[in-house]
């Protein structure tokens, strides 16, 4: 199978169910961010010890059923794919680890400036991607319906990631920039 197909080229991608829609129609633009957010914490799983990145490969799968759920304007062609769900059980997974590395950290006292070092920072843009990603779901969410568990998830993702950047710092010694 070829990789380009040429059923682009004329600006229409194609949705879950054969649907033909313009590539900036907001449903694209949302998965897309949610797409984008994928790839930000893959690049940081690449530099993340296996613990990390275990628990970051497994936010990306949820991302990519989160990405088929938003593909699929019928909500019935990710509905009849088990690994499609977004569940309340993956936002208490998210939940659990925000938890134990927060146990771990000084008190947030004041805003925090990203960096640190380069997996901290790296966690800190996946966590801009979210939040970008977020607000284009919700966007989605004022002309078509969308799973409130979607929004849910993308929400504590962008904490998870929030805490983990800290978590990353002062692991390494790094030292927290405040504003």
């Amino acid at each position: 199978m070829k990789i380009y197909t040429k059923t682009g080229d004329r600006g229409l991608t194609g949705l879950l169910g054969g649907a033909r829609v313009p590539k900036d129609a907001p449903r694209v633009s949302a998965y897309g961010d949610v797409d984008e957010a994928n790839a930000v914490i893959g690049l940081a799983a690449a530099l993340a010890d296996r613990s990390l990145a275990r628990l970051l490969a497994g936010i990306q799968k949820d991302l990519f059923a989160i990405g088929a759920r938003l593909a699929d304007p019928t909500h019935k062609v990710a509905a009849r794919r088990p690994k499609a769900a977004v569940t309340s059980a993956r936002v208490r997974r998210l939940e659990r680890a925000i938890d134990a590395r927060e146990r771990e950290l000084p008190a947030l006292r004041a805003f925090v400036l990203p960096g640190g070092t380069q997996l901290s920072a790296l966690l800190h843009q996946a966590r801009t991607v979210v939040r970008r990603a977020e607000r284009t779901v919700v966007g989605l969410s004022h002309g078509a319906p969308v799973e409130p568990g979607i929004l849910v998830y993308l929400n504590r993702l962008s904490d998870l990631l929030f805490v983990l950047a800290r978590h990353e710092n002062h692991r390494a010694g790094g030292v927290e920039e405040h504003w």
